[in-house]
């Protein structure tokens, strides 16, 4: 896989009169088709990041590339937001039609596409996120998980090869989470769609191919779900917390019960806890 984002050594501030950095050097390659998950606690640059990967903010020194053009490029500014598309926390935000499959095709018509394009686009993306059933109904009447997915729809019907997400599970219950987490997967796994997963919930990242730790304007790591959250002490360090069955598992192990290292979901863990209370 070749790299589709390049992030060389970036720096942003929200005010030029400001000496203070909401990114401090940052360094980041992210692969084509990859899933990256992003974690970090409140101020810790993870929501700057993500809007500076489809040019909503411009890095105050370094480069971002996309796909080789640098995000800098004025010119080329549409070309890049159809590359990366970007979904925020709040789904009300961002639905602006009165009928769910209007709202899904509200980006293609602004760029101008032909109507039977528009509605083969917005037929596949209400597919890929299973909404298809709901096209007609008002978005006033879908769940807070629903929303989010027509938002998701929206992005997809613009054909991105990159989709972020800034925390899109922040304000949906357990079950809506589980639905858009799962569209997230599906998009990545069956189109190969590039996903970058700004989250807090660290259930959310064991399936990422790699996940980034941020701190103060910083990468602190950057590994596998098992290579970070085998650091359970550094995660702590740092105010994060691990997925729950590997908080439980490392808690039995300091007890002294044998369990392999860094467990990360509830299967693996119910397996792990039947081999030792079998023997």
């Amino acid at each position: 896989m070749k790299n589709f984002i390049e992030i060389e050594n970036v720096y942003y501030k929200y005010n030029d009169n400001s000496d203070a950095f909401a990114l401090k050097g940052v360094d980041l390659s992210i692969k084509k088709g990859e899933f990256i998950a992003v974690v970090g606690h409140n101020g810790c640059g993870k929501s700057t990041l993500s809007k500076l990967l489809n040019s909503i903010f411009i890095p105050t020194t370094g480069t971002i590339t996309v796909d080789g053009i640098d995000t800098k490029d004025d010119e080329r500014l549409f070309e890049i937001r159809k590359k990366v598309g970007l979904v925020l926390q709040n789904p009300d935000n961002q639905i602006v039609a009165g009928i769910v499959e209007e709202d899904v095709a509200f980006g293609c018509e602004n760029i101008g596409l032909d109507p039977d394009e528009i509605r083969e686009r917005v037929d596949y993306a209400l597919k890929a996120v299973n909404m298809y059933d709901y096209r007609l109904h008002s978005p006033e009447k879908l769940s807070g998980g629903q929303k989010q997915r027509v938002a998701i729809a929206g992005i997809i019907a613009m054909k991105p090869e990159c989709i972020v997400l800034d925390e899109p599970t922040a304000m949906l219950d357990p079950e809506g989470r589980d639905e858009v987490l799962y569209t997230i997967k599906e998009l990545n796994k069956k189109l190969g769609i590039t996903i970058v997963l700004i989250t807090h919930y660290m259930e959310e990242t064991i399936d990422a191919d790699r996940i980034v730790m941020m701190n103060d304007g910083l990468i602190l790591q950057c590994g596998t779900p098992k290579e970070l959250f085998s650091q359970v002490e550094l995660l702590k360090k740092y105010r994060l917390d691990v997925p729950q069955v590997t908080e439980l598992c490392y808690k039995l192990k300091g007890c002294g019960y044998e369990l392999p290292e860094c467990i990360l979901d509830e299967q693996e863990c119910v397996e792990a806890l039947f081999k030792l209370l079998s023997q």
